[in-house]
């Protein structure tokens, strides 16, 4: 397709074309015969008036007045004569001055622009392609995911249906082809029989036909694809689906577990193997205003702070950190440990409002999953929305707008000691978070954000959690792409595994440096026996061949490569 006659014939080949082809060949046609007609005309009339003048002539003077140059060097002197110039540039300016180019853009340049774009667009990757991740669907969030998985190393393929949209991503730098979700051959070209996985992440009956076209060409492939209705995963499994997640009720659970628990501190945030990462607010409990040093929680509990989320911005916490009531901390160790801490902070809990409903606004699908895991914990709870809604949640109904300070005084405001604000729209989750901060300095204000790019202008806007749907997406689909080499926790919080190599071998932990050179966390450590230690002791020496494992941000774990070498990689 990069040669001009290549072009051609692929333009030619399309029947919309060869019918628009017709339309202007009529068109041309007619405005020639008209042409012909008028030059006619003007050697009759010129006769007429006595003068002579070649047939070339009259089609030269037809143009002139058609086009509206208007030379002036024929004239007719008669009123005959000046009335037919008249008609002739009237319908001059109609048909070659509006519609004939109307008509030439609209039947053969736009047509043409398109084939050509179409031509550019690549519709297949390399033969020899393999190893690579085929995302199909060009959403912001599927975007998230592409971003997150370059990040680390795996290569990605966006699948589009349009040719305009396949050359923005090529522009913006993915890589991506144009080709029908439902053909076969679109996913011969993918080369998916040599993919490390393919992810739908579509509507459910759209998602359906991409696993089951792609199942059909690829009977071993990984197939991950999103379901927004449980009645989907049944379906979509029998259509050949290597595993079914519905995001939106993993971040309603995920919102609901992360309230003020005065039982349990500390939710569970994952695990990874023997490791149980968990997160508490550090909101009401005496360690407020006490420093890291002095909290006593490593003795008490055997647990590790590996770092504190403060609004939204994750640190990791040094001897003499304070901590403040709009911390939250990240705890790692064993479940033993992780109940140790449970019962530890337990005991300080100011218990003041323990008693109050908390609050939900929003009544969609995370809204919904969100109240059921607070019925399931069995904790009291309000659901604000605009509409009644019915099933278990009709007894727990205020209905009305959130920004209305009635509906929300009647839903218990001034003395919740949580709300949960799960609504599909960023601007409205923002408006509602700074509304809420307004009216309770202390409560606890846990926000769902749908783009990454608006977690830092919603903790900005008062909320003390805010969890990404595109991340719970991008965390998702990478521990199943690398199981066991790599956790995403949240908001680009990894846990992640490295062999000890020459440059730290010898080395104490305690004066590695790794902390304090790139704040990441070393939370365990397996020895060459292959036996597990959770928070190793600090003073213990590394040896050359042992497997680290360490929290950090994305950009702790880069720096952490970058000095120490990348000796665990992600892969398939």
């Amino acid at each position: 397709m990069k040669y001009l006659p290549s072009q051609i014939v692929f333009f030619l080949q399309q029947h919309s074309v060869r019918r628009n082809l017709v339309f202007l060949t009529r068109f041309l046609l007619m405005l020639v015969t008209l042409i012909a007609f008028y030059s006619v005309i003007f050697h009759l009339i010129m006769n007429h008036e006595g003068q002579h003048y070649s047939w070339l002539t009259g089609v030269y003077w037809t143009l002139t007045v058609m086009s509206t140059l208007g030379f002036g060097d024929i004239t007719f002197t008669s009123d005959a004569g000046k009335l037919f110039t008249l008609i002739v540039l009237v319908s001059g300016v109609i048909l070659m001055l509006i519609m004939l180019p109307f008509t030439f853009v609209q039947f053969f340049y736009a047509p043409w622009l398109k084939a050509q774009e179409k031509g550019h667009t690549p519709r297949a990757i390399p033969q020899d392609a393999k190893g690579h991740v085929i995302v199909v669907s060009t959403s912001p969030i599927a975007l998230n995911l592409v971003d997150e998985l370059q990040e680390y190393g795996a290569r990605c393929v966006i699948l589009c249906t349009e040719s305009g949209k396949t050359l923005d991503l090529l522009d913006q730098g993915y890589e991506a082809i144009v080709g029908e979700h439902d053909s076969s051959t679109t996913y011969e070209n993918l080369r998916i029989s040599r993919a490390a996985m393919l992810v739908a992440l579509d509507s459910d009956v759209r998602n359906t036909n991409i696993v089951f076209t792609a199942r059909d060409v690829s009977p071993d492939v990984p197939i991950v694809s999103s379901a927004q209705s449980e009645d989907a995963i049944d379906i979509l499994q029998l259509a050949g689906c290597t595993k079914v997640l519905r995001f939106h009720k993993l971040l309603g659970e995920a919102l609901a577990r992360r309230i003020l628990n005065f039982n349990m501190r500390f939710s569970v945030v994952s695990r990874f193997k023997e490791l149980v990462v968990a997160e508490g607010p550090v909101m009401r409990t005496e360690l407020v205003g006490k420093s890291l040093r002095n909290s006593g929680l490593r003795s008490a509990t055997g647990a590790n702070v590996v770092g504190l989320w403060e609004r939204g911005k994750f640190v990791m916490p040094q001897p003499d950190t304070v901590f403040t009531a709009t911390m939250v901390i990240v705890i790692v160790g064993d479940m033993h440990q992780i109940q140790a801490a449970n019962r530890y902070l337990g005991k300080d809990v100011v218990e003041a409002s323990q008693d109050a409903p908390v609050i939900v606004i929003g009544c969609g699908r995370v809204g919904l999953v969100a109240a059921r895991q607070l019925e399931r914990s069995k904790r009291k709870y309000v659901v604000v929305d605009k509409s009644a809604k019915g099933g278990f949640v009709k007894n727990h109904m205020v209905t009305g707008d959130a920004a209305d300070l009635e509906i929300l005084e009647k839903a218990g405001i001034r003395a919740a000691p949580s709300v949960i604000i799960t609504t599909h729209d960023d601007d409205t989750n923002i408006y509602l978070t700074i509304y809420c901060r307004r009216l309770r300095e202390d409560i606890q204000i846990i926000s769902r954000a749908t783009l990454d790019r608006n977690v830092g202008v919603l903790h900005a806007a008062g909320a003390d959690l805010v969890l990404s749907l595109a991340s719970m997406v991008s965390s998702s689909i990478i521990n199943l792409l690398a199981p066991g080499k790599v956790l995403m926790i949240n908001e680009g919080l990894n846990i992640f595994r490295s062999a000890v190599g020459k440059s730290l071998a010898g080395k104490p932990l305690m004066g590695s440096g790794i902390r304090s050179s790139t704040h990441c966390s070393v939370v365990a450590l397996r020895n060459k026996e292959g036996i597990l230690h959770a928070n190793p002791d600090p003073k213990h020496i590394f040896e050359e061949g042992e497997e680290l494992s360490l929290i950090g941000d994305s950009r702790s774990e880069k720096t952490f490569y970058e000095k120490y070498g990348k000796n665990m990689t992600i892969t398939s």
